[in-house]
C-alpha cells in the first residue's frame, strides 16, 4: 500500500466521527463551504454602499476579534437595519448557533433591527421566548433584551431561512454595547476563577495541569477533598466523583453549573466538609479550552465534536479527551480507587429546565442504581425535571463520554450527562417559565453536590448532622464570598449583603439565642407527634427573623424561599418576604393526610403518595 492511501485511510478513521451528531445539525439552513474561510469582524464599519465620507455617529462599528468572540460579517439593509452572519466553528461549517460581538459608535436613541440570518438550527428556544443578552460599558451586568423585541421567523428574503430579528434603541452614545447568545464564560475568567482559589492554600483543594490543548492552552484537573485523602498512606479505598463540563465551547452554562459545584465544594459548609471526608472529587472544568477560546459552539480548534471522540481519542487531535479518558482509566484500574460516578455536564438549545441522560442496563439492580440520583436530585433542585431525564442507547450518542465510560468503566460507576437549558426552567407549582441567571445556574451546581450528600446517606456512608438546618444559608451565601475578587456576576451583588445577614442571625439564633442547640434539638423532637405542630413551630421560628427577613430584596414575584422544613427533606415553605405570610407548601411527606398550614389561611393542602395538592379554602 502506497504511502498516500495509507494517508488517506489514517484521516478518513481520524475524522470518521466529526460529523456523527446529524442531530444536532438537523435542519441545517446552509453548509455553504465559503463560510468556513470567514473570520470575526474587527472594528468594521458598515455603511450604505458607495459611502466614502467620514464615519458619523450612528454609524455602527462591530467587533468580535476578543476572547470567545463571534461574527463573521455584517451586511448592510439600511441605516435602521443590519443582516448578522455567524461565525461557523472553525474547520467545520455545520455550527452556527453562538454570537458574541460588540457595537459602537452609535447616537443616542438611535432604533436598529439586527437580524441574525445563518443559524444552523431550526430548532431553537427563540420559538419559546428566549432573547439574546446586552450589556454595556456604563452597565456591566448582563440582562436579557424584552421577548416583545424578539422574533424567530422563516424569512422570504433569505430562502425562507430561520431568522432571528431583535429590535434595539441605543440609550448612551459613548457607551459600548455587547450582545451575546448566552452568557459567556471564558477561558481566562476559569483561570482567574481557579487562580483566586489556589491562592487561598486550602488544603482541601488541588488544582494540577492534567494536559496541555493544541494552542497550548491548561486543561485543569481539580481535586476536591478532605487532606488525608491526598496522603499516599491512607490504605483505605477512595471513592471518587468525576465531573466534566464545556467539552462544547458554546454551552457556557455548564461552565456556571461547575463553578457552582466547585464553590460549594470548597465552603466549609458541614455538608461539603462531610462529602470531602468520605470522597474524593475530581473535576476537569473545561474540556475544550481551544474551542471556548475561539468563540465556537460545538467544536475544537480542528474541527471535532470532542464529546464523539471518547471510543479513541488521539494524542494530537484530542489531547483534552485522551488525557481526561487516560486518567478515568488509571483511576478505574487503581486498587485504591473506585470511581462511583461521571458526570459531563452540558447546555441544551432546544429543550427547558435541567435534566439527564443514562445509560441503559440489562441488569435490573444497575437499572435500579442509576434511576437514584436524577430522582434525588429533582427533590432538591426546582429547575430539575424528572420526566425529561431519558436512559437510552441512542447510536447518535455514541463516542459520548457518558455511552463509551459507562460501557468501560467498572459496573458500578454510574455515568450521567447532565443537561440545562439555554433559556429557561417550569415551576412546577405555577407553571411559570423562570429565566435562568448565572446565580440560577450556580445553583443548580450547588444542589447538584447536595444530591451527592443524600446518595450517600442512604448508602449509609454519611451521617446525618447539623447542616440540615443551615443549608438554606450557606449554600446561597458561598458564591458571593469566593466571587468577590473576580467578574462576578450582578444578581449576586444585589442580595448578597441582605442574604448573608440573614444567614448569620439565623445561624447565631441557633446557636446563641433564646434556646441553646441541645435545647433546640429537644423542642423539635417534642413536635414530632404532630405534623400541623411541627409545621407551626418552624412558622414561628421564622418570624423571630422579621427584621432580617424585611431587608430581603424580593425577586421576580416577590416569592422567595427562606427556610426549609426537615419533614423529610421535602417540605418547603414559601413566605412572602414582605409580609411573611405563608403563600404556597410544596412537595412529597410520607404519609398521606389533609392538613391546614398554621400561617397559609387561604390554603388547604392535601398530601397523599406522590406529591401535594394545593386546595383553596
Amino acid at each position: 500500500m502506497s504511502n498516500d492511501h495509507r494517508r488517506k485511510g489514517y484521516y478518513d478513521e481520524l475524522f470518521k466521527n466529526t460529523f456523527a451528531d446529524q442531530n444536532e445539525s438537523a435542519g441545517s439552513d446552509s453548509d455553504d463551504n465559503n463560510e468556513g474561510a470567514v473570520g470575526n469582524v474587527s472594528k468594521s464599519s458598515v455603511v450604505r454602499p458607495g459611502y466614502s465620507g467620514k464615519l458619523r455617529k450612528g454609524q455602527l462599528i462591530f467587533d468580535a476579534c476578543f476572547e470567545s468572540g463571534n461574527l463573521g460579517r455584517v451586511a448592510y439593509v439600511s441605516d435602521y437595519e443590519y443582516d448578522l452572519f455567524i461565525r461557523p466553528d472553525t474547520c467545520n461549517t455545520r455550527f452556527r448557533v453562538w454570537f458574541n460581538f460588540t457595537v459602537e459608535n452609535t447616537k443616542y436613541q438611535q432604533r436598529v433591527i439586527f437580524n441574525v440570518v445563518n443559524f444552523s438550527k431550526t430548532k431553537s428556544l427563540y420559538r419559546e421566548g428566549m432573547s439574546p443578552l446586552v450589556k454595556s460599558s456604563s452597565r456591566p451586568s448582563w440582562s436579557r433584551i424584552p421577548q416583545k423585541c424578539v422574533f424567530y421567523y422563516r424569512c422570504p428574503e433569505h430562502k425562507k431561512k430561520y431568522v432571528m430579528s431583535f429590535a434595539f434603541s441605543f440609550d448612551c452614545e459613548e457607551d459600548v454595547y455587547q450582545f451575546a447568545y448566552c452568557y459567556p464564560y471564558t477561558y481566562s475568567r476559569l483561570q482567574t476563577y481557579l487562580g483566586i482559589i489556589e491562592n487561598k492554600n486550602y488544603a482541601h483543594f488541588r488544582r494540577e495541569l492534567l494536559g496541555l490543548t493544541i494552542q497550548q492552552r491548561r486543561l485543569d484537573l481539580i481535586t476536591i477533598t478532605h487532606p488525608s485523602n491526598f496522603n499516599a498512606t491512607n490504605n483505605s479505598k477512595k471513592r471518587i466523583i468525576f465531573v466534566t463540563a464545556r467539552v462544547h465551547p458554546g454551552e457556557t452554562p455548564s461552565s456556571y453549573v461547575c463553578q457552582g459545584f466547585i464553590d460549594f465544594m470548597v465552603s466549609n459548609h458541614p455538608v461539603a466538609k462531610q462529602l470531602r471526608e468520605h470522597l474524593v472529587f475530581k473535576i476537569v472544568p473545561m474540556l475544550n479550552p481551544d474551542g471556548v477560546y475561539l468563540g465556537n459552539y460545538r467544536s475544537s480548534l480542528m474541527g471535532f465534536d470532542l464529546n464523539r471522540q471518547w471510543q479513541s481519542p488521539s494524542l494530537w487531535a484530542h489531547p483534552t479527551i485522551y488525557a481526561t479518558k487516560q486518567l478515568l482509566m488509571n483511576l478505574d484500574n487503581d486498587a485504591s480507587a473506585d470511581v462511583n460516578f461521571f458526570i459531563d455536564i452540558h447546555a441544551h438549545s432546544t429543550l427547558m429546565n435541567g435534566f439527564m441522560y443514562g445509560n441503559i442496563y440489562e441488569d435490573e439492580k444497575r437499572a435500579e442504581r442509576q434511576a437514584t440520583f436524577p430522582s434525588l436530585l429533582s427533590q432538591f433542585a426546582e429547575d430539575f425535571s424528572l420526566p425529561q431525564t431519558n436512559f437510552n442507547k441512542d447510536s447518535l450518542k455514541a463516542g459520548t463520554g457518558r455511552r463509551t465510560l459507562g460501557g468501560i468503566l467498572d459496573d458500578s460507576t454510574l455515568c450521567y450527562t447532565l443537561e440545562v437549558s439555554f433559556y429557561s426552567y417550569t415551576n412546577m407549582l405555577t407553571g411559570e417559565m423562570i429565566p435562568y441567571t448565572e446565580e440560577k445556574y450556580a445553583r443548580l451546581g450547588r444542589n447538584l453536590a447536595r444530591t451527592f450528600y443524600e446518595y450517600y446517606l442512604n448508602e449509609g456512608l454519611l451521617r446525618k448532622g447539623q447542616h440540615k438546618t443551615e443549608q438554606v444559608c450557606s449554600s446561597k451565601s458561598l458564591a458571593t464570598a469566593i466571587s468577590t475578587n473576580y467578574d462576578s456576576p450582578s444578581p449576586r451583588e444585589h442580595v448578597a449583603h441582605s442574604e448573608d445577614s440573614y444567614c448569620q442571625q439565623y445561624q447565631n439564633n441557633n446557636q446563641n439565642g433564646n434556646t441553646t442547640s441541645k435545647e433546640h434539638t429537644t423542642q423539635r423532637t417534642s413536635h414530632k407527634s404532630s405534623l400541623k405542630d411541627r409545621l407551626k413551630y418552624d412558622y414561628d421560628q421564622l418570624k423571630r427573623l422579621n427584621q432580617t427577613l424585611n431587608s430581603l430584596s424580593c425577586q421576580g414575584d416577590g416569592m422567595k424561599i427562606v427556610k426549609e422544613v426537615g419533614l423529610s427533606n421535602a417540605l418547603y415553605i414559601f413566605l412572602d418576604s414582605k409580609t411573611l405570610e405563608c403563600k404556597m407548601i410544596y412537595q412529597a411527606i410520607q404519609q398521606p393526610s389533609t392538613l391546614c398550614i398554621p400561617g397559609c389561611s387561604t390554603f388547604i393542602i392535601r398530601c397523599a403518595e406522590h406529591g401535594c395538592e394545593m386546595l383553596s379554602q
